[in-house]
């Protein structure tokens, strides 16, 4: 199996950060990515963002412009797409408007390769290479079209979802910054998605191909993702390296209060069950839910016994996530 390694020094440890919002840009791109990927690629996608997919009418490449062709390849977007440091969408694309020529040659070089030699699921638009060759010299022309064209999609797809999209930053913030605060950097790691792994002084990241990333003492940025299926980097010298990663799959989730399961499982312990819908030490659910931290323990395992939650350790601590079982019956799937 292909795999990221990112390789931590101490200095690199003590400078990872949690990046205040989603990059709207970058949100922007991915989330074309997802409309024109297979239909497969949709299955099992958190319920926010499978009402956005099925909210998108019209054709999506119609809506995208020259932005469907920049994130039509597997396992290629271009850098200048990620932007976390800009407050706003409009930041954002002002900064990608201004770019130097020789950085813009750059990012779109492999986009520009023959046919044969592009391994991207969305094919080729009719008139593509023309308007990759203008964005890629610079023109005025180019970085006009780029400009509206990304304005042009914001504002018709993700411009009404972006409060959902920030509520779910919010809450998935709020997941990481609790972790490094019950577990360190060890258990903020750990817990960043299922498939990853964290093997001190390495994060082992799934990955189209292997390659091994050091930090070089600059750090790591951590940005969470709404619309990403899998982990981007991105890379600017002397910057600390930058980490999209796909959010907490319960983040922005608030389908059925615990009042509702109250009857079936308890007022208590249906209010531990609604706590879990972000994961948790026993410490915060104890918090979360106003009980005894004894009390919390033993919700938790008569929770775990039937099936709905997990208990993993993470470093000196335990942390409680919802499994599918919990998670459906929260979400009134049972």
């Amino acid at each position: 199996m292909a795999v990221i390694r990112l390789h931590f020094s101490p200095a690199d440890v003590r400078r990872i950060t949690l990046a205040p919002r989603p990059d709207a840009l970058f949100e922007t791109a991915l989330s074309v990515r997802l409309l024109l990927g297979a239909p497969a690629a949709h299955q099992g996608r958190r319920a926010p963002v499978t009402r956005w997919r099925h909210a998108m009418d019209g054709t999506p490449v119609g809506r995208a412009g020259v932005l469907a062709e920049l994130v039509r390849r597997d396992d290629y977007l271009p850098d200048f797409l990620l932007q976390p440091t800009a407050s706003s969408f409009g930041e954002a694309v002002e900064s990608a408007h201004s770019l130097p020529t020789a950085r813009l040659h750059q990012d779109l070089a492999r986009l520009l390769e023959p046919p044969e030699a592009v391994r991207g699921r969305n094919g080729r638009l009719p008139g593509a290479d023309g308007r990759l060759r203008e964005l890629a010299e610079g023109s005025p022309q180019g970085r006009d079209m780029l400009v509206r064209d990304l304005r042009r999609y914001h504002d018709a797809s993700i411009a009404s979802w972006w409060h959902h999209v920030t509520a779910a930053a919010t809450a998935d913030r709020a997941l990481r910054a609790e972790m490094l605060l019950r577990g360190g950097v060890d258990a903020l790691l750990t817990t960043l998605a299922p498939s990853w792994r964290w093997q001190p002084p390495t994060l082992h990241l799934p990955s189209p191909s292997t390659f091994d990333v050091p930090l070089c003492g600059r750090g790591l940025l951590l940005v969470p993702s709404f619309f990403a299926t899998r982990p981007f980097l991105g890379y600017h010298p002397e910057e600390p390296t930058v980490l999209v990663y796909p959010m907490h799959e319960g983040a922005g989730t608030t389908e059925v209060s615990a009042g509702a399961l109250a009857p079936l499982l308890g007022r208590t312990r249906a209010a531990v069950l609604e706590a879990l819908r972000t994961p948790a030490t026993t410490t915060a659910l104890a918090e979360r839910t106003g009980i005894s931290l004894a009390g919390a323990s033993q919700h938790a395992g008569v929770l775990r016994d039937a099936g709905l939650i997990s208990t993993e350790r993470t470093g000196t601590a335990v942390l409680h996530t919802l499994r599918p079982l919990g998670r459906a019956l929260l979400d009134g799937r049972t």
